[in-house]
């Protein structure tokens, strides 16, 4: 992985520095909290209902054992012992004391770590595929180019005031693992008819109150090019942005009202004025970033203990089947430890949970950890002979649930327990889906299906594009789950289709039941997945197995 150059270490100890005095003067109340608010949110603080929850960046998900050990040091002494993973790639901590947040910056930049632009109306949090660097199908390791555009974005002088927050993403393969069609820049790599490696560049996407698939403004663009024309995006975006309402801030209001021929258009002009003045240089610091993400030494050994194990251990197998992805080396294997346990919250993490894993990535993982947008965590180079060794370390620990892509392994955003803008709650909602369909024994046989959960209309569960998304709302001061169907965050990206009025809160899941069970009865063979048997037979057989009780039309 990356590490800091002497200039990285300097910029991050002055911002440490900087932000210690701004809390001191709020302290002792010579700023106002109007005056420390956007200070705060620059740093990634913000204040949200209960606490301050600090947002930590870890850039392109990818974070070693020592950083992963310090986030765990930092949850036992500032928090509650515990951090929250989202679906930027980052940690959260959600009780930290203003006082405190000093020594945790502190503590941060101890492992070249900061919290530095997870707000604000900039680029925010780079995020890449989480399988990146290890996956058979990958054309190139992503997360080089992730670190071009940290380095140029961070504290950019012509794009720290952006008209809102914007988000880009990166995948290196042709199936895409990041979502990168709901972001506001989505680059997903290619090649060419020569087979020359490139970008296909995707603008104006993002989910939220106004969801939106991007558009793709190049099939192809060389990787040299890269640099300037996402800064030729940034740079029309900056213009054309609108700044008299925040709700018409996003780039994806931009596309939808300057049309995408014409932004194309005005991207390419752009870009021709942008392009001469990049001398090369972006293309040497992407070399030399390039070496920092060199593979690592992969051992050669015997598989048996692996093939034993799965013919002989039915809890081993099943966590296999679904927890484990082909690499690109026959022998090793893709581990998503996952962070869905039946009835916890997901995307949590206690402090003994992180040492563990940490622990494991240096004994089994060639020291590398990843975090993946799906709030799960990743071991992305594990040999397969260690595998029984490591379930068994991580079943002791409560992390070897075998549910990754299946029903319980929700993403879900904190919700109405910890945000104030929140309008419903999402964690509790996420533990009786799993719980329930648990109880019942249907997870397995129902198969691949991803939930995804928000708890207000800005969307950080990604509702919008799960399979079945679940939005809360409130109607006259009561929680209202709005359903949709059919959505997906994949290369086929699309948003999903509300299937009418919402349900109260203990109807939610008997909902969701009536949704599955009449999947079950209408799919024509087991290897059927949900969405494509929902591709195939649309809206109208789940929406009547859903309303079939005359109550609940009215539910809304």
């Amino acid at each position: 992985m990356y590490s800091y150059s002497d200039f990285d270490e300097a910029f991050v100890r002055t911002r440490v520095a900087q932000f210690t005095n701004q809390v001191e003067r709020r302290l002792d109340g010579s700023l106002t909290e109007d005056e420390f608010r956007p200070l705060r949110l620059m740093n990634g603080l913000y204040l949200q209902l209960h606490a301050y929850m600090l947002r930590v960046a870890i850039p392109y998900g990818t974070v070693s054992p020592r950083q992963m050990r310090q986030l765990a040091y930092i949850a036992d002494t500032w928090d509650k012992g515990y951090g929250h993973f989202t679906t930027r790639q980052n940690i959260q901590f959600n009780w930290p004391k203003l006082p405190d947040v000093p020594a945790i910056l502190q503590a941060l930049a101890d492992v070249e770590m900061h919290a530095i632009q997870t707000s604000g109306n900039c680029v925010r949090n780079v995020t890449a595929d989480h399988f990146a660097g290890a996956a058979a199908d990958e054309i190139a390791d992503p997360r080089p180019y992730a670190e071009l555009l940290r380095q140029w974005s961070t504290d950019h002088p012509e794009f720290q005031f952006l008209p809102r927050k914007f988000k880009i993403a990166i995948t290196g393969a042709p199936n895409d693992r990041a979502v990168t069609k709901a972001h506001d820049i989505g680059l997903r790599m290619v090649r060419n008819a020569a087979g020359e490696p490139g970008f296909e560049v995707m603008v104006g996407g993002g989910l939220g109150r106004t969801p939106m698939i991007g558009v793709t403004v190049r099939d192809f663009l060389p990787e040299a090019d890269l640099l300037p024309y996402v800064e030729a995006v940034l740079s029309v975006y900056n213009t054309l942005g609108r700044r008299d309402n925040k709700y018409k801030a996003r780039i994806k209001i931009t596309v939808h009202e300057t049309g995408a021929e014409e932004i194309t258009r005005m991207i390419e002009a752009r870009f021709a004025e942008l392009r001469p003045l990049f001398g090369g240089n972006d293309l040497k610091l992407l070399a030399d970033i390039s070496e920092a993400f060199a593979p690592p030494a992969f051992r050669s050994a015997p598989t048996d203990a692996y093939d034993a194990f799965y013919s002989a251990d039915p809890v081993f197998r099943a966590w296999s089947d679904t927890n484990l992805t082909a690499h690109r080396n026959s022998q090793y294997v893709i581990v998503t430890i996952s962070l869905k346990a039946h009835g916890e919250t997901p995307g949590d993490a206690s402090s003994a949970q992180m040492r563990l894993m940490a622990d494991l990535a240096e004994k089994y993982g060639h020291g590398d950890l990843r975090i993946s947008h799906e709030q799960n965590v990743i071991l992305p180079h594990v040999h397969k002979s260690d595998l029984p060794t490591l379930h068994a370390a991580l079943t002791q620990a409560g992390l070897g649930t075998a549910n990754v892509g299946l029903l319980s392994d929700i993403i879900a955003c904190p919700g109405m327990d910890y945000c104030a803008l929140a309008t419903a709650r999402s964690i509790p909602v996420a533990q009786e889906l799993a719980t329930h369909f648990e109880a019942l024994k249907l997870e397995h046989e129902i198969g691949p299906l991803k939930i995804k959960i928000s708890g207000c209309i800005n969307a950080c569960g990604h509702h919008h594009v799960g399979h079945i998304g679940i939005l809360g709302l409130d109607r006259a001061g009561v929680e209202n789950y709005q359903i949709t169907l059919g959505g997906d965050g994949t290369e086929d990206a699309v948003i999903g289709e509300k299937t009418g009025p919402g349900f109260a809160y203990t109807e939610i899941v008997p909902a969701i039941e009536r949704i599955l069970r009449a999947y079950l009865d209408l799919r024509t063979e087991p290897s059927e997945t949900f969405l494509q048997a929902y591709k195939r037979v649309g809206m109208e057989p789940f929406k009547a197995a859903l309303y079939e009780a005359e109550g609940e039309k009215d539910a809304a």
